[in-house]
Formats: C-alpha cells, sequence, structure tokens
C-alpha cells in the first residue's frame, strides 16, 4: 500500500491520477474528508492530522510505500511522520524538497528543505529524494491581477529560471514510487525553458489571446505580495526575498534533462501548460 501526503495539492492531484490511471491502490492522508472529494475512486482517504501522531499512525498501518510532501518552512509534521514510517516498517520513501538546496552559499529556503532531506537519511529508509526548481503552476496566482485587470507583480525581472510541470514532477514520483532502482538518487528536476517572468506572462497572453500587464515590483512589500497577497511570516518573508533576489541574479537559472532521462520524453513547456490549464484562467 502507499501513503500519500499533500494528495489534494498541484503535485498530489496529478500523481493519485497517474496511480488510477495504472491500477494502483494507494490511500491518501487527508485532513478534512471534503477535500478528499476530488480524489479517484480508487484511491482510500484516511482522516489524519499531522499534530496528532496518533491519528498518523493509524493511516501509515500497512504502509511500504511514502510519498512525503510536507508544506511550510518547520520539521515537526516531517519528523512525525516518518517515525510513523519508522513504526510501520515502510520500505521506500519518494521526497519532494527542492533545488534551492543545489544553491551555495545555501540560502534559507534550501536550509529547510536540506533539513528535511536529512531526516529522510537519518531513518535508513531506502528513499529517493526530488529537487524541482519553481512550479509552472505558480502562474495560478496570478488569476486574481486578470480578473482585476491589475498588473501581475514581477518580483524576479530579469532572472530566469525553468519551470516545471507539477504533472512531470508527479510522474517521476510514480515510477519511483512503483519501480525499482530509484532509491539513494536525488534527482533536480526543470521544465525545458528556463524563462523570465515576463515571457511566461508573454506566453499566457498569446494563449489566452488578451493583454495581460506586468511591472516590476518596487518594495520588498510588494515582492511578498507577488506569492503571498496576504502577507507571510517573517522567516518565511525573509526567505522569499532572498530567493527572489538569487533569482534576479541569474544565480537559479539551471536546466536539467533529468525529466526526459527518466520518463524518456522532454518535459511540458510552459505553453503546453497553459493550454492544458486554459479553463482556470477563463472562468
Amino acid at each position: 500500500m502507499l501513503l500519500l501526503t499533500g494528495a489534494t495539492g498541484n503535485i498530489g492531484r496529478e500523481l493519485t491520477r497517474i496511480l488510477d490511471s495504472h491500477h494502483t491502490d494507494f490511500r491518501a492522508l487527508v485532513r478534512d474528508r471534503t477535500r478528499a472529494s476530488t480524489l479517484p475512486a480508487r484511491a482510500e482517504a484516511v482522516l489524519g492530522d499531522l499534530d496528532d501522531p496518533a491519528s498518523v499512525d493509524r493511516a501509515m498501518s500497512g504502509v511500504t510505500a511514502l510519498f512525503l510532501l510536507v508544506p511550510g518552512i518547520g520539521l515537526d509534521h516531517t519528523r512525525t511522520l516518518l517515525r510513523a514510517a519508522e513504526r510501520a516498517d515502510v520500505q521506500r520513501i519518494v521526497l519532494i524538497s527542492s533545488a534551492h538546496v543545489l544553491i551555495d552559499p545555501l540560502p534559507a529556503m534550501g536550509t529547510w528543505h536540506r533539513d528535511r532531506e536529512n531526516l529522510v537519511r537519518d531513518t535508513g529508509i531506502p528513499a529517493t529524494i526530488l529537487r524541482p526548481g519553481g512550479y509552472m503552476s505558480n502562474a495560478l496566482e496570478w488569476i486574481p491581477h486578470l480578473r482585476s485587470g491589475d498588473p501581475i507583480l514581477d518580483p524576479s525581472g530579469p532572472g530566469r529560471f525553468a519551470p516545471i510541470d507539477p504533472a512531470d514532477i508527479a510522474e517521476v514520483a510514480a515510477r519511483c514510487l512503483t519501480e525499482p532502482g530509484h532509491t539513494g538518487q536525488a534527482y533536480h528536476l526543470t521544465g525545458p525553458d528556463p524563462l523570465t517572468a515576463a515571457e511566461q506572462v508573454t506566453i499566457l497572453a498569446r494563449i489566452l489571446n488578451r493583454d495581460i500587464k506586468i511591472r516590476e515590483t518596487t518594495t520588498p512589500e510588494e515582492a511578498i505580495a507577488a506569492r503571498y497577497p496576504h502577507g507571510a511570516p517573517p522567516a518565511l518573508a525573509a526567505a522569499i526575498l532572498e530567493g527572489f533576489a538569487l533569482l534576479r541574479a541569474n544565480r537559479a537559472d539551471a536546466r536539467t534533462d533529468t525529466v526526459t532521462e527518466l520518463l524518456g520524453r522532454p518535459p511540458h513547456s510552459f505553453a503546453a501548460w497553459c493550454e492544458a490549464h486554459r479553463a482556470a484562467f477563463t472562468d
């Protein structure tokens, strides 16, 4: 039995679809049963709260492989899941980490993900670490601007990165969960094309056949609002500003062929992602 955390998020939804299409039985840890309504019928939705170790133990019972995706910046939830995995004698873990761990010197965002990687390694459970760069799905955060007509805020200016489709991450994760040969590996995953935010907006505007305004941010507060319109905790806000500064300096623009090597096909382009998600921008 596989257990998925983050099953209703951008990567998790795609992963559940892939596993379902392969007729693979899996369990999804959900905090709110109403959120489980979007899961495939094959999914076994199990209620659990990462602040309640007993509920995590119940969800982990009989599990042989764990897909580990924990949001936020703390380590407590990761520790809770890993302790439950040890007690359940889980045999394989696939962890969603971040390409931030590859930046030298290590930024704050990289430090948090590195610490999670180390926690996984410390269990001794065979594991695969996936280190994606920026997600194409971050463009969904532009929808309120499209609806209001306000310019999209651009905190990265000339900085380039190769955004990746969460569906590509999910397909890699599915293989690592169900196929041999991936334990002990750390895969840096990117999309095919290093793009600026302005270039992404131009592509989206062409797909939607509409004019979309974009302007660079002028204050730290605007830069934070570009990702977190309602603000972010101080530590996270500082890490986000640090990340944008690195991106503006083109220190996070690496592109890899790892997706192609693992899946036997190129990763999806940003234009293809926009086409696939057109309805989200037009509803």
